[in-house]
């Protein structure tokens, strides 16, 4: 059974920045693409940010510059680094893994962390 935990998430003030995390354990063989979406009330989910094995991150045009997607694959850990925070980047963050177990290769998703961006 594989899972994956965020954190990382909270409160900061415009202009700040935070750092989450999505941890993923369990009977993992390989993780291919991960990535960071996220939810605000009454809108959309949106993909952030993607990461692939030996390949160039992709991001969505409101954060290029502003945010970093990383994966330290020692720890099956990928990191999304936001800086420059905007009250617009406000939303529940949650991370997607197409993970391959025993079973096959399966998308995981974690249960997400907010993040809000208020004065």
């Amino acid at each position: 059974q594989v899972q994956l935990v965020e954190s990382g998430g909270g409160l900061v003030h415009p202009g700040g920045s935070l750092r989450l995390s999505c941890a993923a354990s369990g009977n993992i063989t390989r993780i291919s693409v991960v990535g960071w979406y996220r939810q605000a009330p009454g809108k959309q989910r949106e993909l952030v940010a993607t990461i692939s094995s030996g390949e160039l991150p992709n991001y969505t045009n409101s954060v290029k510059g502003r945010f970093t997607i990383s994966r330290d694959n020692a720890k099956n850990t990928v990191y999304l680094q936001m800086n420059s925070l905007k009250p617009e980047d406000t939303a529940v963050y949650l991370c997607n893994a197409y993970i391959r177990t025993d079973s096959g290769l399966n998308s995981y998703w974690g249960q997400g962390t907010q993040v809000t961006v208020s004065s």
